[in-house]
């Protein structure tokens, strides 16, 4: 019989659309008893005294579930938080404390914590999730801690550790159940039975003799067949499998695509190392999801963390900076125009050119940015998605510039807004102008996700801050060559 692992935690089947409805109308619940927990902690640690501190907390810890205490944690800052760790009644309470809180509230309990006790959490998790909580610490203190482990222990979850913190070998568990191609579902069931505390995974996973990956069971299938029945006869073929230094992405894309419960993770030599379930797919989800709004936003603050301002401001100047310069450059190269007549009223007209173009451009590259991210973009779709979009700019140029064009050339003609200028001069310049910064913020926005993408840069960040700043200076450029051009046309310079 082939070697066996197991999973401590229930696996989640693949959610339906009648649990996200349910999910969605319990969010305010959820949200209520945040802020009420919140507001009693921070009431308990208002307290004149620590004595009166501390039996407030230990009163709210029992009162509690632990993962509510963790998610109110993180609103609070970072100083109370270990007060509230620390204050759990048991071991147990505080492993799902820990598991179930943020990065920033496990890195300030592990600073006043001594090596042992987190040695002692970590005997108590699955390997799987004793990776993630060693991510909050120094090298040096993982080696220290590591160190006071039991060496077999250690290895398993070392091993996992050495993963890049985007691969699915960071996402697998190195636990679950796998046996020989001649093993039988009645010495299958035998194995089951003796590991009580351990529950049945939906897959058991099917080995050769040289411990390859040939196929898995599901779970039914050892209900409904004879003991005497060997796992061969009853086995199905993998379709689906992951190498354990693929991305992040790929392992979410193949599970959210096909709707595999469990994942196998193999090395070079197709041997089974871990399975990545369902459930760290929605969490890995929920993370990606996270970074690319931040990107998209300009900042890499989190807003579920209590983050002093300092530290809020610096997440977002660097992404600002490049919107200063390139406010600059546009304002220098306005300032080179401003003794040109026909500059009073252009200028006029640069926020609405500059607004437009902006937009255009931004929607542009997040629809294809969605689309990479999501894997609905293919490498075959991609030209038809761009010369789509291509399409789209060249549309809206066209509609919004006549439109435009003939607001001002109205405004003008019937004395409604006069600038001064001849009407169909200026109503032709907005008129152009508008659309030629139209396509030029087209062409960014549908090109820049791809180029950033072949030279591996996150489109995502790119995007957001860069892309805009890029464009509005494009976009200004674009509509001072066209009514320069225009205003020589009709002599007026």
């Amino acid at each position: 019989m082939g070697r066996y692992m197991s999973d401590h935690e229930e696996e989640k089947e693949v959610r339906g659309v009648d649990e996200l409805v349910v999910a969605s109308r319990s969010a305010s619940h959820t949200s209520q008893l945040d802020d009420l927990l919140n507001e009693k902690l921070e009431q308990a640690l208002d307290k004149p005294s620590i004595q009166l501190i501390l039996h407030e907390i230990t009163k709210i810890a029992m009162e509690y579930d632990p993962v509510d205490l963790a998610h109110a944690a993180i609103r609070l800052p970072r100083s109370a938080r270990a007060i509230i760790y620390e204050n759990l009644p048991d071991l147990h309470a505080k492993i799902i404390f820990i598991t179930n809180t943020g990065s920033s509230t496990r890195a300030a309990i592990f600073s006043q914590i001594d090596d042992q006790e987190i040695r002692t959490l970590l005997d108590k998790m699955p390997p799987h999730e004793a990776v993630w909580i060693l991510d909050d610490m120094s090298h040096r203190r993982v080696k220290k801690v590591l160190g006071l482990m039991e060496p077999t222990r250690a290895a398993r979850i070392h091993e996992l550790y050495e993963h890049g913190s985007n691969s699915a070998g960071r996402l697998m568990t190195d636990e679950f159940f796998s046996f020989s191609l001649n093993v039988t579902v009645g010495e299958v069931a035998s194995v089951i039975r003796d590991n009580p505390g351990i529950d049945l995974t939906r897959r058991i996973f099917v080995l050769s003799d040289s411990g390859e990956l040939v196929g898995f069971v599901p779970a039914r299938n050892l209900i409904v067949n004879p003991f005497h029945v060997s796992v061969r006869q009853v086995m199905k073929p993998i379709l689906h499998k992951i190498h354990v230094d693929a991305s992040r992405d790929e392992a979410v894309d193949l599970v959210e695509r096909y709707k595999i419960p469990a994942l196998p993770v193999i090395d070079e030599q197709e041997r089974l190392v871990g399975v990545i379930t369902y459930e760290k797919v929605v969490e890995a989800l929920e993370e990606i999801a996270d970074e690319t709004i931040a990107s998209f936003a300009g900042t890499t603050e989190d807003i579920s963390e209590h983050q002093p301002t300092l530290q809020r401001f610096l997440g977002r100047a660097p992404w600002l900076i490049v919107t200063l310069c390139a406010g600059f450059v546009t304002a220098t190269v306005l300032s080179h125009f401003k003794d040109r007549h026909w500059f009073n009223f252009v200028a006029l007209f640069v926020p609405l050119i500059a607004g437009m173009s902006g937009n255009v451009g931004i929607q542009c590259s997040t629809v294809l940015v969605r689309g990479m991210s999501t894997g609905e973009l293919s490498q075959g779709a991609r030209k038809a998605a761009m010369l789509s979009e291509l399409c789209i700019g060249l549309l809206i140029g066209l509609v919004f510039g006549c439109i435009c064009g003939s607001f001002v050339y109205v405004l003008n003609r019937f004395d409604i807004h006069s600038m001064g200028s001849e009407p169909l001069m200026l109503g032709a310049i907005v008129s152009c102008g508008l659309f030629g910064a139209c396509m030029v913020a087209t062409l960014l926005g549908t090109f820049s996700p791809f180029f950033l993408a072949r030279f591996r840069v996150d489109p995502a960040i790119a995007s957001g801050p860069i892309v805009t700043a890029f464009n509005d200076v494009s976009s200004t450029l674009m509509y001072i060559l066209v009514a320069k051009t225009i205003s020589s046309f009709f002599n007026y310079t």
